[in-house]
């Protein structure tokens, strides 16, 4: 998503263009057949007049998403050229790390901020996102939603073998099947499991998801909204209550940490996913602003130091377990919030530096490169 979306912005620079040369670089190039990456720049700057050069070889201390994009007039002289990196969850900046394509509207700039202004005001969560966002986020919310339960109903429905190499099947609408055959707990597990799992293939065979907080992650959040919301009856308005609690979750992850699986790992990406979850679970349990930020730390706690090694660079082994894990993981992290009173020694904004600091910490081969950890042992 990153890179179509810089694709699109040099596109509108260089309208006059006659061809582009686009450089991918470090962790882009190492996984980004895998993750269709050329697929998706070619598809915005026009196949036929863009050539994509692979430079796994070439690092960046800014940040290991680097692409250079340049642009050629009709005689081949270099009319245009822009360096650019995908920061995780579709954004993208400069080299200054000021990001291109969103704006920072919290006045809020940590979660324990968060906290003490929801209590000091008495309000919930959602309503500090509606006062920062303006009362049109709750018909965003409606359509992210909508698109997170199309994912989940599509996903249940298909058969067949995910595209990309590594033969791997769709597994949502068996376990889903056979879910709805058991007891009650292992029927809870089974469709958590399967809806996660809906959404994570849907994304592995290129369909339409919600970024939650990034397409790797994509599962964590809708399978647990839909769990929740049939199992505890939710009303519409309480699940997109919940949604913008997760939502405000992840932007204070962004703001102070990273959502980037080439940046810092998985624990960014799936870690970062159940902690959105558990805080929404939290919520949707009745659980205070306190024990919201309290489930939001047991969710993204244990999950520190979580590598990111996807085998051949698809977003398939082991990713899409991974989400049906932390699925699992939120609800109960949710579960425990609300049995406490919500007190707890590490704080998630403690977590948060932790996990920034532990990702940095991780040797660039964990780092979504393909090149340690599972993706060099597994060969399909």
């Amino acid at each position: 998503m990153g890179p179509a979306r810089a694709a699109g912005e040099f596109l509108a620079r260089t309208p006059g263009a006659a061809r582009y040369e686009v450089v991918l670089q470090d962790s882009l190039a190492a996984t980004g057949r895998g993750h269709f990456t050329d697929r998706a720049v070619r598809d915005v700057l026009g196949a036929k007049r863009t050539k994509i050069l692979w430079r796994a070889d070439t690092h960046d201390v800014v940040h290991p998403n680097g692409m250079v994009f340049s642009a050629f007039d009709a005689k081949g002289a270099k009319i245009a050229e822009w360096k650019v990196y995908s920061v995780g969850g579709g954004a993208i900046c400069d080299k200054s790390k000021q990001s291109q394509s969103t704006k920072d509207v919290y006045k809020f700039r940590n979660m324990e901020e968060i906290i003490a202004h929801a209590t000091r005001a008495g309000v919930p969560l959602w309503q500090i996102v509606e006062d920062a966002e303006g009362a049109d986020i709750w018909d965003y919310l409606r359509t992210v939603y909508a698109t997170m339960m199309s994912a989940v109903n599509r996903g249940l429905a298909a058969d067949g073998v995910l595209p990309g190499g590594l033969r791997l099947a769709r597994r949502a609408r068996a376990i889903y099947i056979k879910a709805k055959l058991q007891a009650e707990q292992l029927r809870r597990t089974g469709l958590l499991v399967a809806y996660a799992h809906a959404v994570s293939e849907e994304n592995a065979a290129l369909g339409e998801i919600v970024t939650a907080p990034t397409c790797g992650s994509c599962g964590v959040l809708p399978a647990v909204l839909r769990y929740l919301k049939e199992s505890l009856e939710s009303s519409s308005m309480e699940l997109l209550h919940a949604l913008a609690v997760a939502g405000l979750v992840g932007n204070v992850v962004k703001r102070n940490g990273s959502i980037s699986g080439a940046e810092v790992g998985c624990q960014g990406e799936v870690g970062v996913a159940c902690a959105m979850a558990s805080a929404a679970a939290a919520y949707l349990m009745g659980g205070s602003p306190r024990q919201c930020e309290c489930a939001a730390e047991i969710g993204l706690e244990h999950f520190l130091g979580l590598t990111c090694d996807p085998v051949k660079g698809l977003v398939q082994i082991p990713c899409i377990e991974r989400n049906a894990l932390a699925a699992t993981r939120a609800v109960v992290a949710g579960e425990m919030s609300v049995l406490s009173d919500g007190a707890h020694v590490v704080s998630f904004d403690t977590v948060v530096k932790t996990m920034l600091e532990t990702g940095h910490d991780l040797p660039r081969l964990y780092r979504e490169t393909s090149d340690g950890g599972l993706s060099r042992f597994v060969r399909r």
